[in-house]
């Protein structure tokens, strides 16, 4: 079930009525329907794979209530390993056998003795990378001593399936949801119309935003050897702005959809396109999933303890294993040892944590020279994403060839005139909401109510004026 579908329309109000009506003053009733929500809304795309689901889930429960009556290391890190293979194995085998298969085959071509890559026809399961890291990093907290393991089962199971982030993330830590899921919720009116909303800013990033730059980046990636380099900068451009509407516009609903009932998710983007060097980016850029990697892999691998050269070799590792993360292709990988390099040079030299602040704090403009550092983030980042967007890595190579050829100062082609004031408006309305947490948060509360009521109008007329005919799926449910 898209958030962006009619189906889900319709779906969220009767979760709402049911979990604040129905559910009463009772914590396992809500959970329960809470569950059982997250369930048909999972199973809504195919239900055959709600056992994935429910086994990963169940696997991680017992893992981690043994886990807490073991005394012997030997036992604990067994029990450990368990649900790290079976979590990890579920998803190398439908994310990753394909691409394994055809590369051991084409290794063995390489040297002379060709054979057939055993292929098999597998569907990847929705969100199965999120909410497998999502059951781990609880298994790794229990086995840490940093969580006591939940004994509620259905508690659990909602944790693991709550529906509002569980095809696209955040990928939320145990010791920040599971505790919220063992306490009885009380219906706030501020916090639900501050999560109302983050939903509509979230749908107009995704279905005006990310919707009509995927129109142009499609034209523009399929014909790009035909194309001038303006036009496939451009192109670059507008994949960035797609891709930051459509992920960091799914995280907005998700936010504010879990506030509907509740609940506090971790924040997953901090504008990241105002960032003033890579670092900066990459602690504003899919927070949830940078932090996991930091926590989970980059520590445990001796982080920067070791000096600065385990400090490179860590980095890559992660910057590595992230692009495998978004699948099985060597344009993510490509796309992962680019911004890696991006990293390096900040790293050596200590630079790597000089941006914590956020640009222009206090003042409605950026100084000229953090205008200059911002503008070559962003100029760097896309040109990385080409590689992320390409098909594989010829067409990563001649698009980047093309963009950099003597038409590149030539004039761009456009063929929808509206979308460059639509991006405008977009730019100005993040950029004034950047200290905080969304871009309306705090903007239209300011303003008095004609206003205020008329600025949510228009972004609602908005939608509906450019919304695509047809529901167009988040990019990251392929992920």
């Amino acid at each position: 079930m898209l958030f962006n579908s009619l189906d889900f329309a319709v779906f969220l109000p009767l979760v709402f009525l049911a979990y604040w009506c129905a559910g009463g003053a009772s914590l396992q009733r809500r959970n329960l329907i809470l569950l059982a929500a997250s369930y048909v809304f999972y199973g809504w795309w195919d239900w055959r794979f709600l056992s994935l689901l429910a086994f990963s889930s169940f696997v991680d429960y017992f893992v981690a209530l043994s886990l807490d009556s073991a005394r012997s290391p030997v036992r604990r890190r067994w029990l450990l390993a368990l649900s790290l293979t079976v979590n990890l194995g579920l998803l190398g085998f439908f994310k990753y056998f394909n691409f394994f298969a055809q590369e051991f085959a084409d290794a063995f071509t390489l040297l002379g003795a060709p054979i057939s890559a055993a292929r098999l026809d597998i569907v990847l399961p929705v969100g199965i990378s999120f909410y497998t890291f999502q059951t781990l990093s609880y298994s790794i907290d229990v086995y840490r001593g940093q969580l006591k393991a939940s004994r509620d089962p259905v508690a659990f199971a909602a944790y693991v399936s709550f529906f509002p982030q569980l095809v696209a993330g955040p990928i939320e830590r145990a010791t920040n949801l599971l505790p919220q899921f063992a306490s009885l919720r009380v219906f706030d009116r501020a916090k639900a119309a501050d999560g109302m909303r983050q939903m509509l800013w979230g749908l107009f990033k995704k279905m005006v935003i990310a919707d009509n730059c995927a129109i142009e980046v499609e034209r523009i990636f399929g014909n790009h050897e035909s194309l001038g380099g303006s036009t496939l900068l451009l192109g670059a451009v507008l994949f960035a702005f797609q891709i930051y509407g459509d992920f960091s516009g799914y995280s907005d609903i998700a936010i504010g959809c879990a506030r509907l009932f509740g609940f506090e998710l971790m924040r997953n983007f901090a504008f990241p396109y105002f960032s003033r060097d890579m670092a900066e980016f990459w602690r504003r850029w899919h927070i949830s999933l940078s932090t996991w990697f930091r926590d989970y892999l980059y520590i445990p691998l001796g982080g920067s303890k070791g000096g600065r050269w385990m400090a490179l070799r860590n980095t890559f590792i992660i910057f590595l294993v992230s692009g495998f993360w978004h699948g099985a292709n060597w344009t993510f990988l490509a796309w992962g040892a680019i911004n890696a390099l991006y990293f390096l040079p900040l790293l050596l030299t200590g630079a790597n944590r000089r941006n914590i602040d956020t640009v222009a704090t206090g003042r409605w403009l950026p100084s000229p020279l953090d205008a200059l550092r911002v503008g070559f983030t962003f100029l760097l980042t896309c040109i990385a994403w080409v590689f992320f967007r390409a098909t594989d890595l010829p067409q990563a190579w001649s698009y980047l060839g093309g963009m950099l050829s003597p038409t590149l100062f030539s004039a761009p082609v456009v063929t929808m005139p509206s979308l460059p004031w639509l991006l405008v408006f977009f730019v100005i309305m993040e950029w004034l909401g950047r200290e905080h947490q969304f871009a309306l948060e705090r903007m239209a509360l300011r303003w008095p109510w004609p206003l205020r009521w008329g600025l949510y109008a228009s972004l609602i007329a908005a939608i509906g004026a450019f919304m695509a005919v047809d529901e167009v799926p988040f990019i990251y449910f392929q992920f």
